[in-house]
């Protein structure tokens, strides 16, 4: 099984100045607002950004003075329907007359926060700044200026550019290197590792065996799991998934593990940690994630299906019980000729987890009969 090999700094030479342009200035744009700076987003409504969680000492007198009273905190759905709008589906922004750091944690982040004024509709600024947040994997509630207090030495992007974004990423992958990787129970697997997908984030193809392009090939989108696949937790099955896959494809001719860099669902690996906390006081799953402002899922697979063409796969056998991940490949072209489970051991501290992804996201989970399976030999 080939790929083509390109230069790390090629372009697509059919991509415009202006494109390219963008993609540069989403990228800075996402490193900025990781380090906890303000960025301005260009477009009919212009506005000055920054992340809710970086508001500090430092930065709240100067975004004081740039707001005057004209603040606002940006906050998605899910986050809302959690204060108190139990119908709300649209995003939407709550006036700051005062940039007041309690009154933001309460609406941004606490688990008993409440909305406490009217909430305007999100401007097109405001969406583009919870994408903006998105793409940077911070928490979703953003503080917002409008765009006449922005600072002329504040980095810009445009809204249409973090909108474009991700679809360009994905256009955009490309291999970077590959080298065999002997693992326990798959000692003939080769690593190749792709860039671009999600993000400034590699990602990486772990070809197990010698499979055949040309029949269906076994395959399992597996989002990385630092506590489950590293550490061993406890409170999912992901490890196991991730090595009894593995070593099922060894035994069975052969198939690709892609490793995608989604912690969380795509939230991110910080947002994940915020989740436990919140699992922890008695929330499952999904409802620690609408806590923090996310809906069901938040990770796009069109860049794993461009990661497959990449290596000559055309037909799938998807081993998953994500219906999600069969339907994304589906659309992007590739055809899902079987789905096979991939199972993981059921453990006191699991069992709410998969309950609430059985039930609420339509995972096909017997959870009885995985009670009873041995995952050293299960796909």
């Amino acid at each position: 099984m080939s790929v083509t090999m390109q230069s790390s700094t090629s372009l697509d030479p059919a991509a415009g100045r202006e494109q390219v342009q963008d993609q540069i200035d989403v990228e800075r744009a996402v490193a900025e607002i990781r380090a906890g700076r303000p960025v301005a987003l260009r477009g009919e409504d212009p506005v000055l950004a920054l992340s809710a969680e970086a508001l500090d000492e430092g930065n709240l007198a100067s975004l004081a003075a740039l707001a005057g009273t004209g603040a606002r905190l940006v906050l998605p759905a899910p986050r809302l329907r959690r204060l108190g709008l139990a119908e709300r589906t649209e995003a939407g922004a709550v006036a700051l007359p005062v940039i007041d750091p309690a009154r933001i944690e309460a609406l941004a982040l606490r688990l008993d926060g409440r909305i406490d004024a009217p909430v305007a509709p999100a401007s097109a600024g405001d969406e583009a700044a919870l994408a903006l947040m998105a793409l940077a994997q911070v928490l979703p509630a953003v503080l917002v200026v409008p765009g006449e207090a922005v600072p002329p030495v504040a980095l810009s992007v445009g809204v249409k550019a973090v909108a474009a974004y991700p679809r360009r990423q994905a256009a955009s992958l490309r291999p970077v290197s590959r080298a065999p990787v002997p693992l326990a129970g798959a000692p003939e697997s080769e690593f190749v590792v792709f860039r671009g997908g999600e993000g400034l984030r590699d990602q990486v193809a772990v070809v197990i065996g010698r499979p055949d392009p040309a029949e269906p090939v076994a395959v399992r989108l597996h989002s990385a799991c630092l506590t489950g696949d590293l550490f061993g937790s406890l409170k999912c099955d992901c490890g196991d998934q991730l090595r009894g896959t593995a070593r099922w494809m060894a035994q069975h001719g052969g198939g690709i593990v892609l490793y995608l860099d989604q912690e969380g669902r795509g939230n991110g690996l910080a947002n994940k940690i915020r989740a436990y906390d919140l699992q922890a006081r008695g929330l499952d799953t999904y409802e620690a994630d609408e806590t923090l402002g996310f809906g069901l899922d938040q990770r796009r697979f069109d860049f794993a299906a461009a990661m497959l063409t990449a290596l000559g796969v055309s037909r799938v056998r998807l081993l998953s019980n994500n219906p999600e991940k069969a339907a994304s490949l589906e659309a992007a072209g590739l055809t899902v000729v079987e789905t096979q489970r991939a199972l993981g051991r059921v453990t006191p501290e699991n069992i709410r987890y998969l309950t609430a992804k059985r039930d609420r996201a339509g995972h096909a989970l017997d959870l009885d009969a995985f009670a009873c399976l041995d995952v050293q030999g299960a796909p």
